[in-house]
């Protein structure tokens, strides 16, 4: 049997895992933790870079039987998959397709729904390095700097600005600088120099999905980056704009595959924070 076999049922009966911190840029987010376990199938708008620390975790499209063993893997945005952490250190990279380097991994990586790069040397340096600085409780500005580096390594270009229409661009910084914030289509047509039904159909050209569902998909990010910062998920909610703990509980479920008071924070000293009390009632 397989570390990662052995650690899965050392772990059965895991609902999820157990992520230490949440860091999010211009369509970029990291999330670190240990103890990862496995989600229900889900998908979500951007790009997932996984990489485990040292031993394989288990990752599979939503339409595949099998499980497949790896140190890292990539998923292409909006597509059904399934991970299991088998209770290991695991980082996860979220790349938003409309950038620049999400436009590159696209190209580079779109062949598949779900891709291993286990026999990529350099990234297997580069991931080490990322779980260095969570380790040690690095700073925001290093974690931030070791993932960058890992995304600029697999899309085979530096960051840039956004790749998309630059009225869909303005709208898009917008709601990443401010995710809580009230932004109706009407707003945001607006703001593009645009009338509704034209912004509503160049979104989705320009995107692929719907504002609506851009607008869910950065305001989740937001709360359990909230959440995980040491409030309570019911403030978190209403932070990033959620309606209340149980819309951002069915949305967190959807796009991750788990409710956020699954999420286990630490503490200064890397310990489980028992996370201020909230209802999950999804």
């Amino acid at each position: 049997m397989s570390p990662a076999m052995a650690a899965s049922q050392a772990v059965s009966g895991r609902a999820a895992g157990g992520v230490g911190r949440v860091l999010l840029w211009k369509g970029t987010s990291v999330w670190v933790g240990r103890d990862t376990g496995q989600v229900q199938p889900h998908s979500h708008h951007a790009i997932q870079i996984t990489l485990a620390a040292a031993q394989p975790i288990r990752i599979r499209g939503a339409g595949e039987a099998a499980w497949r063993e790896t140190l890292a893997a990539i998923v292409m945005p909006d597509r059904g998959h399934v991970f299991d952490g088998c209770g290991q250190p695991v980082a996860m990279v979220f790349v938003e397709p409309e950038t620049k380097a999400g436009r590159a991994l696209l190209a580079r990586h779109g062949g598949h729904d779900v891709s291993l790069l286990s026999d990529d040397d350099a990234l297997a340096a580069l991931a080490a390095a990322l779980h260095a600085v969570f380790e040690a409780r690095g700073t925001d500005q290093a974690l931030i700097e070791a993932a960058q580096r890992v995304v600029e390594h697999l899309a085979a270009t530096p960051a840039g600005p956004q790749a998309v229409d630059r009225r869909i661009a303005v709208v898009l910084d917008r709601v990443r600088d401010q995710p809580g914030a009230e932004l109706t289509l009407a707003q945001a047509a607006a703001l593009a120099h645009l009338s509704p039904s034209r912004f509503r159909h160049l979104f989705v050209a320009q995107t692929g999905i719907s504002f609506r569902a851009y607008l869910l998909w950065a305001r989740v990010g937001f709360a359990v980056a909230r959440g995980l910062g040491g409030g309570s998920w019911t403030d978190a909610a209403q932070q990033a704009g959620f309606a209340d703990s149980a819309h951002l509980s069915r949305t967190c479920r959807r796009m991750f595959g788990l409710a956020p008071t699954m999420l286990v924070p630490e503490d200064a000293a890397g310990r489980p924070r028992k996370p201020v009390a909230a209802a999950d009632p999804a």
